[in-house]
């Protein structure tokens, strides 16, 4: 892990960066771990320690468990698949009304952070590429107008925030990310609602199909044609 940088509110920095750990594998759900030796890993008293695992355990990703400690949550593929239905359903309306508010600097934010996208992945910075991919798809649910939905469509994100380094950089080079991205910014810059919704489905869409199809490969004895089929059971309505 990282070291704190003390000039930024250590507990929004420790939740953070355990949540980078929960990524990248660091903190994996077959251990468990302690408030006091995270606190000593990262060089910090154990109070933002507590209370940034218990807002992790609030969004599902933890579980504080008496007398034994922490440990990371391993998601049901069942429980991904759901996830990914409600994001299919929610974020293409988001993306239709961002396209229609979208202003000049807007679009050239947008640019930026997809930049940053595709420099984290040439990197093989899994984790970085995750968090520049969020950053991305919450600037655009912020444009819709309604905080709820972004705050909603980040804790969605979290909750899988373990299983997504099964999609990038290895299953996408850096040029798959440019292009699963291009028609995304393409309806932006046309202030095209319709087009924005539908590249917004699709990209979904697709990272969820490499998750689920990414995750299965790593399990014997799961079917990825099952939960293939069960990903479409709701979101073959919303398009």
């Amino acid at each position: 892990m990282q070291q704190i940088d003390h000039g930024v509110s250590l507990t929004v920095q420790v939740t953070n960066m355990l949540r980078a750990a929960i990524t990248s594998g660091e903190m994996s759900p077959d251990q468990h771990f302690s408030a006091i030796g995270l606190a000593e890993k990262l060089g910090v008293s154990r109070t933002p320690v507590r209370e940034a695992l218990q807002l992790l355990e609030k969004e599902g990703i933890v579980r504080i468990e008496k007398n034994r400690g922490v440990r990371v949550l391993q998601m049901s593929l069942e429980e991904i698949v759901q996830i990914f239905q409600i994001r299919i359903i929610l974020e293409p309306p988001a993306a239709a009304r961002a396209a229609e508010a979208a202003t000049d600097e807007d679009l050239a934010h947008f640019r930026l952070l997809h930049g940053r996208i595709l420099d984290a992945a040439a990197s093989d910075d899994g984790p970085g590429t995750l968090q520049a991919d969020k950053d991305f798809h919450l600037f655009l649910m912020g444009l819709a107008g309604n905080p709820r939905l972004t705050a909603l469509d980040s804790e969605l994100r979290n909750l899988v925030l373990a299983h997504g380094l099964v999609t990038i950089p290895a299953a996408r080079s850096s040029q798959d990310l440019a292009n699963d991205r291009k028609e995304i910014l393409r309806a932006l810059e046309r202030r095209d609602p319709r087009a924005a919704a539908d590249a917004v489905r699709d990209h979904v869409t697709r990272t969820a199909q490499l998750l689920i199809t990414g995750v299965c490969a790593q399990t014997p004895g799961l079917s990825a044609e099952e939960y293939l089929a069960k990903l479409e059971h709701l979101t073959k309505f919303s398009s």
